[in-house]
């Protein structure tokens, strides 16, 4: 049995959960609203502003479930009621991002910019000030709509181990690499 399944996820103050009878979950709050399809061996109790995930099935398929399903429903309360933020840094000299509506233009080194259309459930904002590196704030209450946005805007320049140019995340530590001089 997952000991992240067995714990039980708080509804926060202006949260509804719906289940229908074909186990899909609804959780609407003040930032919108998120649907997720849960397996049939695992059932979902909503009781005294509290939901407990419980594993029917003893096969393996829905002892690895547990907990997915677990984690996935809380980031849906979370998301619809406080939200999710990522920063991502562009890192090199040039690389810069703009947003126009919900397109992101970018410089990332190539001889033309990258135009990036967004989602329309994510918010986002640039910063670009002089002398410092452009700084991407994406805001979302879908965890990983926002999260597999994030690695597509990560993936069309990572940082190198050398100098460390390209997309990072804030925060995120580089494994370096040492040139070619530094082994004589």
């Amino acid at each position: 049995m997952s000991r992240i399944g067995k714990l039980p996820i708080n509804i926060p103050e202006g949260v509804t959960v719906d289940v229908n009878a074909d186990n899909l979950v609804t959780v609407k709050g003040k930032l919108g609203e998120l649907t997720q399809q849960v397996n049939k061996d695992i059932e979902i109790k909503i009781k005294d502003k509290t939901i407990n995930v419980i594993n029917n099935g003893n096969t393996k398929q829905a002892n690895a479930m547990h907990g997915l399903y677990r984690s996935l429903i809380n980031n849906m309360v979370i998301g619809v009621s406080e939200g999710f933020e990522t920063k991502q840094e562009f890192v090199g000299v040039g690389y810069k991002a703009e947003m126009k509506g919900q397109q992101l233009i970018m410089s990332l080194g190539y001889s033309h910019e990258i135009i990036f259309e967004l989602p329309p459930e994510i918010k986002a904002e640039a910063k670009a000030e002089k002398r410092a590196n452009s700084i991407l704030t994406m805001r979302s209450h879908d965890k990983q709509l926002l999260g597999m946005v994030a690695s597509k805007i990560r993936s069309l320049r990572k940082p190198e181990p050398y100098k460390g140019k390209g997309i990072k995340f804030v925060g995120e530590e580089l494994r370096r690499k040492a040139g070619k001089s530094a082994g004589m």
